[in-house]
């Protein structure tokens, strides 16, 4: 590896930043973590990760179909407020695949999951049923971060961002290809489970 001056990414420590100590009411864990690929449409999960900037935090929130692992809602902001996360991102995610079949959406216990707005949207469908895992707990969630480790990993950290914008310019093109992977040109490991 010395004479080919390359070297091995290095995996960061994993830090809790989900805010769960709100007033909202929590939702019983459903998925269980029954995270085996197979059937389309009938469990989504969802994660924000943060992206650092010189200039502040950047929000990326992604929904992933645990049928096909394929990403298929994305939403990227300079805020932590639902309207601008999780709320997109699953809107996304319903024009990118319908619900056709009782579905359940996993998600941590984080204030933007749990506040009325979002809770409000995914209960005016009477086919989604709503789920949360434990506290502090990432492995209930692990499709998600999983997704999240390898794109920090791969490109995230590989980078130093000067502005919001310019982390976004890097991150919106893979996720564009991701959700319309006809249009792939590049993509941090695509996992065998999406497919590719």
């Amino acid at each position: 590896m010395q004479k080919a001056k390359i070297r091995g990414i290095i995996k960061r420590r994993f830090r809790v930043t989900t805010d769960s100590g709100h007033k909202f009411s929590i939702r019983e864990n459903r998925l269980e973590r029954s995270f085996k690929p197979g059937v389309i449409g009938i469990a989504w999960v969802s994660d924000i990760t943060y992206i650092k900037t010189k200039q502040g935090w950047l929000y990326l929130t992604t929904v992933v179909d645990i049928g096909d692992r394929k990403v298929i809602g994305w939403a990227l902001s300079s805020t932590m407020k639902a309207i601008e996360t999780v709320i997109p991102a699953f809107k996304m995610a319903k024009r990118n695949r319908l619900i056709t079949t009782e579905l359940v959406f996993h998600s941590d216990r984080g204030v933007q999951y749990a506040c009325n707005e979002f809770r409000d949207l995914l209960d005016s469908n009477p086919l989604i049923r709503r789920s949360m895992g434990r506290k502090g707990n990432c492995w209930d969630n692990a499709v998600a971060e999983s997704f999240f480790k390898t794109l920090k990993t791969e490109c995230v950290y590989q980078n130093r961002f000067e502005t919001q914008q310019q982390a976004a310019l890097l991150i919106s093109p893979i996720y564009r290809n991701l959700v319309q992977p006809q249009m792939v040109t590049f993509c941090p490991r695509l996992h065998v489970n999406a497919g590719f």
